[in-house]
């Protein structure tokens, strides 16, 4: 997530462009109102935290000159000013948020990550991929077939979901252990337990118009059943 900090104290931008990276944020620092403004203008940020009192040009100003051209960015006001006016004047200046200084960092990043969940739109739920007469809907962990609900314990759903990404590719044995690093439900790997969950999926795919093809000295490749063995 790219975000503006527009903020003249360089003592405190460099401890907020800090604890922000830390959060996963990658911060361009402006240190007075008429980068601040350049930057916002020229290039795309997720989110501004914006002083009012910035040198050369003040936040409002900024903030009223980014509003005509870019509505949509989200920012909020980081200021030493907590009375109404100010707070009003802000908001209504195009401000999504307002926080006062001095301020708890948990509670700035809190608010930066609401702003984002209100103005990014939510992405689209992932569609079922479908493969002969097996149903896959991966957001609603479901797999059928022809109406069928397929019983997968978590490891056989990881490695059908593994054989489905990758299909039309042979799966490595690395890759189904990777996939199963963090399974805490089952047993730990052992040697022999790949071929043993393997088994148990060929099984429950029968009928599926799919099968699970052994690779010699490679893996396993998902096909449909049609293709010669």
């Amino acid at each position: 997530m790219n975000l503006l900090l527009a903020e003249d104290d360089a003592i405190l931008a460099d401890a907020l462009t800090a604890q922000l990276q830390q959060a996963g944020f990658s911060v361009e620092h402006a240190p007075n109102g008429a980068v601040a403004e350049y930057l916002m203008l020229r290039r795309d940020f997720d989110a501004a935290v914006l002083d009012i009192g910035l040198p050369m040009v003040d936040g409002l100003t900024v903030l009223k000159h980014v509003r005509a051209v870019k509505p949509a960015l989200p920012v909020l006001v980081l200021t030493a000013l907590d009375g109404l006016d100010d707070r009003v004047a802000g908001l209504n200046a195009g401000a999504d948020d307002y926080l006062t200084k001095p301020f708890d960092f948990p509670e700035l990043e809190a608010r930066l990550r609401a702003l984002l969940r209100r103005t990014r739109p939510m992405p689209s739920p992932t569609p079922p991929a479908d493969m002969g007469r097996l149903a896959f809907d991966r957001d609603a962990r479901r797999a059928s077939i022809d109406g069928n609900l397929l019983e997968l314990s978590p490891r056989e759903w990881d490695l059908l979901d593994l054989l489905l990404s990758q299909r039309n590719k042979v799966v490595h044995k690395e890759q189904i252990t990777a996939a199963w690093t963090d399974d805490r439900n089952e047993a730990p790997n052992a040697p022999g337990m790949i071929e043993v969950y393997i088994h148990r999926l060929r099984r429950k795919l029968e009928g599926s118009g799919l099968s699970i093809r052994t690779v010699r000295g490679l893996g396993y490749l998902l096909e449909p059943e049609s293709n010669p063995r």
